[in-house]
């Protein structure tokens, strides 16, 4: 029994430190990137090095190019 509540909650840490806490990281830096004071900007780079497993398992599915200018004549 004890066994598998171990198990569970290490499944649990797992899929928050792969999964869901770098999509939030990923949604905080589309949201705050070019905006961003210095000091912010080193938080953003803590998190991009402290979750960086998570940010590579979730980089192919991540599309974060500029959008296409309109140009008016």
């Amino acid at each position: 029994m004890k066994v598998m509540i171990v198990a569970l909650l290490y499944l649990i840490l797992a899929g928050a430190y792969l999964l869901v806490i770098p999509i939030a990281v990923l949604l905080y830096l589309k949201q705050r990137w070019y905006v961003a004071s210095s000091i912010e900007r080193v938080l953003m780079y803590f998190l991009v090095f402290f979750f960086f497993p998570g940010l590579l398992v979730l980089s192919p599915f991540v599309n974060f190019r500029p959008q296409r200018r309109q140009v008016q004549v």
